[in-house]
């Protein structure tokens, strides 16, 4: 009876960790929280903010990589389970936008929440 209670531990132990192996289910997605902001400072509420993966889809405004989400109360949206790359940020409300400026992200960090404020004018 010792031996079959060892047996059955050591077949639930085995089929546990080979269920994990290449897996981290501790591993965080990798998310952008993106800020959106007037030039006085204030959060923007409603703004449409779109990620795109290279300039030329960014200028044309196709094939989003997420979005378009809006900002909440505090001006923030996030976007999750995106690659560790660099992505252009699209941001409008009404007539104001973030052309010209603020427009590329830096290269996002791994299983991180990375986070940039934009602002609009």
């Amino acid at each position: 009876m010792k031996n079959f209670k060892l047996i059955l531990v050591l077949f639930v132990i085995v089929l546990f960790s080979t269920s994990f192996i290449g897996k981290n289910p501790m591993a965080l997605p990798t998310s952008l929280k993106i800020t959106v902001l007037d030039q006085l400072g204030n959060a923007v509420e409603g703004a449409k903010v779109t990620l795109y993966r290279n300039s030329s889809d960014y200028e044309k405004s196709e094939n989003a990589v997420a979005g378009p989400e809006k900002t909440n109360e505090k001006g923030q949206v996030t976007f999750k389970k995106l690659q560790a790359k660099s992505y252009y940020v699209e941001v409008k409300k009404g007539d104001k936008s973030n052309y010209g400026e603020a427009e590329q992200t830096g290269t996002l960090i791994k299983s991180r929440v990375n986070k940039v404020n934009i602002i609009i004018d």
